[in-house]
């Protein structure tokens, strides 16, 4: 989060820069395009990843009124991938995964949301940045499949065998033991045992076209959004770290699409 942080003055910047782009050269009277359809690739501070569709009516050149609908991974802040090296002395005959000790669970969410687009000005330069701020809201389908570890058992003296397990009561001095984990199991692992989680997300950022005037759409956008959840979402096991209920990210994202 600490490295997010640091990007905010040079947000402060770019907008000022961006800002002085801005002139009265050229007076958009009139609409010259009446849709707007875009995708979005996004990272975040809590997450891999975030992919995003937008489709919204451009009411003046300044103001589009916007649906979204995106699709993100999640993170505990504490989640780290590791690994056991078995590539030499493994006495099974699969290869060891990567994994992340103490989490429970893979966390997803589906968001739609309604938004608004602004510029800051009506008036913009045809070579230069069009800034604005963008805004969105609206609700939340959290999903959360268990994650399965390949445990390591002892069935005598003299013989060990794996068993894929996700975590329970049970198995919890076992499933939380570095020397009893050999690796992650595979993804679709538990997929039929995903729960929903109802929530709801507000994001705000600041948006940054190249190109207004242009059919097609090439911006960047960043900004910080929460996610909040009726109950705690267990992501890590409760005695290796505290699970909460929301989830705030800062964000960076590419915008790309056309305009109609």
């Amino acid at each position: 989060m600490k490295k997010w942080i640091c990007l905010l003055p040079v947000l402060f910047i770019m907008t000022l820069l961006s800002a002085q782009e801005l002139e009265t050269g050229q007076d958009s009277k009139g609409i010259l395009y009446n849709k707007e359809l875009t995708f979005d690739f996004r990272i975040h501070t809590n997450g891999l990843f975030a992919f995003g569709v937008n489709w919204g009516k451009i009411r003046t050149f300044y103001n589009t009124r916007f649906y979204h609908l995106e699709f993100t991974q999640l993170n505990h802040p504490k989640e780290i991938r590791q690994s056991v090296d078995y590539a030499t002395n493994s006495p099974f005959n699969t290869k060891s995964d990567a994994f992340i000790y103490g989490k429970r669970n893979n966390f997803y969410t589906l968001h739609f949301a309604w938004g608004q687009k602004r510029y800051f000005s009506e008036k913009a330069n045809r070579k230069g940045v069009a800034v604005g701020m963008t805004y969105s809201f609206g609700p939340s389908l959290g999903l959360l499949k268990p994650y399965y570890l390949e445990l390591i058992y002892t069935k005598d003296l003299n013989e060990i065998e794996l068993r894929t397990e996700k975590y329970t009561e049970e198995n919890a001095g076992i499933f939380t033991d570095p020397t009893r984990i050999y690796g992650g199991a595979k993804f679709t692992k538990g997929v039929e045992e995903t729960k929903i989680i109802p929530g709801g997300r507000a994001k705000i950022g600041l948006h940054f076209d190249k190109g207004a005037f242009d059919e097609f759409v090439r911006a960047l956008e960043v900004g910080a959004m929460l996610d909040v959840y009726y109950k705690n979402v267990d992501i890590m096991v409760p005695n290796v770290d505290r699970n909460q209920f929301y989830f705030l990210n800062l964000y960076l994202a590419v915008q790309l699409g056309r305009r109609s």
